[in-house]
């Protein structure tokens, strides 16, 4: 598993409400770490797949009541109950903000060497930065860009290798 970067937050127990909050029975006492939390992974069927907060607030000392983003409804998030929830632990960001831009033109390959597309534009949004990639059949993909999700970035052959979650790119 490659959950060296990430720290175990806890289990999804169970549903709250009818609006798509989940219930996580923490492993330990994270409240200072919360109000800071952007995202967070899931381990469903032994891969981590990353989630984005709408808001997780402090239910008890060991009970954190959380929602995701896109997910409105306690059927969409039952499948969930039971799986693990990681947040991401401290590590430094891959590239500053200025110097993203030299990013553009860089071939994304997938960590399986399968070619992704040509970097088009970094999109600076709020919350997160993302790639959009032009494919070869002239699809465009948003990529995430988050440490975690990069391998390596090959500077003199212009190459970005990222280990993608299965199925992020069909969903663009």
């Amino acid at each position: 598993m490659a959950y060296k970067k990430h720290i175990l937050l806890g289990r999804i127990t169970r549903i709250h409400g009818f609006e798509g909050a989940v219930t996580v029975k923490t492993e330990k006492i994270l409240s200072e770490n919360i109000p800071g939390m952007e995202s967070v992974f899931l381990e469903i069927e032994g891969r981590q797949v990353p989630f984005f907060i709408e808001y997780a607030e402090q239910a008890g000392p060991d009970i954190l009541r959380m929602k995701f983003e896109d997910y409105d409804n306690a059927s969409g998030v039952r499948e969930f109950v039971g799986c693990c929830v990681f947040m991401t632990g401290e590590s430094p960001p891959v590239e500053k903000r200025d110097e993203l831009q030299d990013l553009n033109g860089f071939m994304v390959m997938s960590d399986k060497n399968h070619s992704i597309g040509i970097i088009k534009e970094i999109i600076h949004n709020p919350q997160q930065i993302l790639l959009s990639v032009r494919s070869e059949s002239g699809k465009e993909v948003l990529i995430p860009m988050h440490p975690d999700l990069i391998q390596e970035i090959i500077p003199d052959r212009k190459i970005l290798i990222m280990i993608l979650p299965e199925g992020l790119t069909d969903i663009n």
